[in-house]
């Protein structure tokens, strides 16, 4: 391969000023950057891109084995960070980063340290990374993710380079979805529902049942109707939804260990094998809040509808193109969003709150006002 050239970066869609300067990177690396764009950008896949091509012996071919190992989140020279409850603590940062930056790497090759969400870094975090970004490893690359890149402390941020991935166009998440084999209106729905998060869009249409949480978002609305027993009942259900959709991911992922079952005790399958179960319960912490803010927003989107209608503005603009969006008050449709954007809110900061109640207290206000 040319020199700036790399099939895995040519594969990250709808970000080519961010995937031009990732090319001309990848030939000769700085030892951090900062990815920031919003979520659903594509942060996420240029990041184990870039980690395959800086891994890649030519530069990211994307059939090697360790571009195969990079992009599935399995080579032993990756070290992935992510919150863990309310942030990142400083234990993770020491542990998968400041000691392993300074050890020998398990495979020949430079070392990357992928740091998702860097914002949440808490403060004492912040300063262990910033030990290591202040005299880095001649084999280091540490790449930080963040949708908040205002929220990094400056120190951190003017030791990377900055790479901005913009919003997605809704036209290019309708095409990107109908060439995977979406329906145009299907498309269409699902860009406007997840606010052009491409992943989340390909999810909902690639599965029979990718609308379900707008159903479940529904049916809790519906219930609040029925006052304080109501607002109890639909977060009983949202909870219950979040826990069938938690153990259906869980179930998909067990096949990725298959190929590896009855060889746990070979040596040379064991720290595969940990990786991946490593990287299975990252995911899973993350499953139930994703699934609670999916079913919030798909909820939040109903009342934007009707008060869009409410103050007679173009129905071709609805996010929920399919329905048709009610006739509730506009200004008590304008409250409500309210409510689900402080649950969202507060779910988001992943403290020790128990989810039931945060989604009780905010159907609860709902119930007061319809039934006052």
């Amino acid at each position: 391969m040319t020199p700036g050239s790399s099939r895995v970066l040519d594969d990250v869609p709808g970000q080519e000023h961010a995937m031009a300067f990732l090319k001309q990177a990848a030939v000769r690396p700085h030892h951090a950057y900062v990815l920031a764009g919003p979520e659903g950008g594509g942060k996420r896949l240029a990041m184990y891109a870039f980690a395959a091509a800086l891994l890649c012996p030519d530069g990211g071919c994307g059939d090697c084995r360790a571009c195969r190992l990079a992009l599935k989140d399995h080579h032993a020279n990756m070290f992935v960070v992510e919150p863990e409850g309310r942030g990142i603590p400083v234990d993770a940062i020491r542990e998968k980063v400041w000691h392993n930056a300074h050890r020998t790497a398990p495979e020949p090759g430079r070392k990357i340290f992928l740091i998702r969400e860097a914002d949440r870094l808490t403060p004492e975090a912040a300063d262990a990374l910033l030990k290591v970004l202040e005299e880095p490893p001649a084999d280091a690359v540490l790449l930080l993710s963040s949708a908040r890149p205002d929220e990094l402390p400056p120190t951190i941020l003017s030791r990377c380079h900055t790479v901005t991935f913009q919003p997605l166009e809704e036209s290019f998440v309708v095409q990107a979805l109908v060439e995977g084999g979406a329906a145009p209106d299907q498309a269409l729905l699902a860009a406007r529902l997840t606010g052009g998060n491409i992943g989340r869009a390909r999810r909902m249409t690639s599965r029979p049942d990718g609308l379900a949480f707008r159903d479940v978002a529904r049916g809790a609305l519906g219930l609040a109707d029925e006052g304080s027993r109501g607002a109890v009942a639909a977060a009983d259900l949202i909870i219950k939804a979040a826990s069938d959709e938690k153990d259906i991911r869980k179930k998909d992922r067990k096949a990725e260990l298959e190929p590896y079952k009855g060889a746990r005790g070979d040596d040379s399958y064991r720290g595969e094998v940990t990786r991946i179960e490593a990287r299975h319960k990252r995911l899973e912490r993350r499953d139930e809040h994703d699934y609670l803010d999916s079913v919030l927003l798909a909820a939040a989107s109903l009342l934007r509808d009707r008060v869009l209608v409410g103050v007679g503005g173009n129905p071709d603009i609805r996010l929920n193109l399919d329905l048709e969006p009610g006739h509730e008050p506009m200004e008590r449709a304008a409250r409500e969003i309210g409510y689900l954007e402080e649950a969202r809110a507060s779910l988001a900061d992943e403290t020790n709150l128990n989810a039931k109640l945060v989604l009780e207290h905010a159907f609860l206000r709902i119930a007061i006002g319809r039934v006052s």
